[in-house]
C-alpha cells in the first residue's frame, strides 16, 4: 500500500487464485443472491498453514462480495468503481466535457469511471491520474507518477490540463490502518488536507471536490475550510461501501476560487 493507493485490499492481489476454499450453498435468506437474482454459492475458505486469521477472513469476504465479481465482469479494476459511480449518479459531478483529477489513482478503477462520464472515447474532456506508483494505462487517461505533495505537483498538473484548472479532483486515498482509531483518523485527516491544499490550487471556480474520509466525516476546521472555499459540503456513504467499513466521503461542490495571497 503506497500512501497515494488505494484502500481497497483487492489492489494487493493477495494471491487470491491460490486459496483452498470449498463451496457450500448459501442458507435461504443470508443475502447469497447475486446480482442477477439467481442463487450464489458461498465460499468458504479454509486457514491454510501460515496464513493469518485476518487474511483468511478478508480473502472470504472478497470472494464472496458481489461488487467484486461485478466488477470483474464489466472489467473495472476494482470494486471501488461502484462507489464513484454511485455518487456520480445521485450528484452529477461527472459530465461530459469536463477535466478531472484522480489522486491516488491506482489501480484505476475511479480514473475508468471518469473516463467513461466525460466522454474520453468521444474525445471529451480530461482525465489525469496521479499516484505514488505506475498503473495498467486506462484508455484516454494522462498518467502522472508523482507525489501530490511535491511542489511542483500543481504545475505538473495544469500542463497535462494544457494549463486549464480542473472540473473534478477526486481523492480514494486511504494511509494503512495501524490499528489505533485516534492515530488513523490523524493519518486519514492528514491526506484529506494534502488532497484539498492541491485541489483549491488547481480547482476552477464552480468546482468540485469529492475525498475519502473515515466514519464520523471531516473534523471541525477542515469543514470550517470547506464551507469557505466551497458553496455546498455533505458527507456521503454510496451502498458499494461495505457494511462493515468506516469509509465515507465529503464531497464539496461549487468551488469559491482560489483564496487571493
Amino acid at each position: 500500500m503506497t500512501q497515494m493507493g488505494r484502500s481497497d485490499p483487492e489492489r494487493q492481489g493477495r494471491g487470491a487464485e491460490k486459496a483452498h476454499y470449498h463451496m457450500v450453498k448459501s442458507a435461504k435468506g443470508s443475502g447469497g443472491q447475486g446480482q442477477s437474482g439467481s442463487r450464489k454459492l458461498t465460499v468458504r475458505v479454509r486457514t491454510a498453514k501460515g496464513r493469518k486469521i485476518a487474511s483468511t477472513r478478508w480473502l472470504q469476504r472478497q470472494l464472496n462480495d458481489p461488487y467484486v465479481e461485478e466488477a470483474k465482469r464489466q472489467g473495472y479494476r476494482s470494486r471501488a468503481a461502484f462507489k464513484l459511480a454511485e455518487i456520480d449518479d445521485k450528484y452529477h459531478l461527472l459530465k461530459p466535457g469536463l477535466t478531472v483529477v484522480d489522486l491516488g489513482a491506482a489501480p484505476g478503477g475511479w480514473s475508468q469511471i471518469a473516463a467513461q462520464r466525460v466522454g474520453l472515447t468521444a474525445g471529451k474532456g480530461k482525465v489525469v491520474a496521479l499516484d505514488l506508483v505506475a498503473m495498467e494505462p486506462v484508455q484516454g487517461v494522462i498518467q502522472l507518477t508523482v507525489d501530490m505533495t511535491d511542489g511542483d505537483s500543481p504545475e505538473r498538473i495544469r500542463e497535462s490540463l494544457d494549463g486549464k484548472p480542473a472540473d473534478v479532483v477526486l481523492s480514494d486515498m486511504h494511509a494503512p490502518a495501524m490499528g489505533h482509531k485516534s492515530t488513523d483518523h490523524l493519518r486519514i485527516m492528514s491526506l484529506v488536507e494534502a488532497a484539498l491544499d492541491l485541489a483549491e490550487e488547481i480547482l476552477a471556480p464552480g468546482g468540485a471536490f469529492l475525498c475519502k474520509v473515515l466514519q464520523g466525516g471531516a473534523d471541525k476546521e477542515l469543514v470550517a475550510r470547506l464551507n469557505r472555499s466551497f458553496a455546498k459540503v455533505r458527507h456521503v456513504k454510496p451502498k458499494a461501501s461495505r457494511a462493515d467499513s468506516a469509509e465515507m466521503y465529503v464531497l464539496a461542490t461549487g468551488f469559491r476560487g482560489a483564496a487571493e495571497t
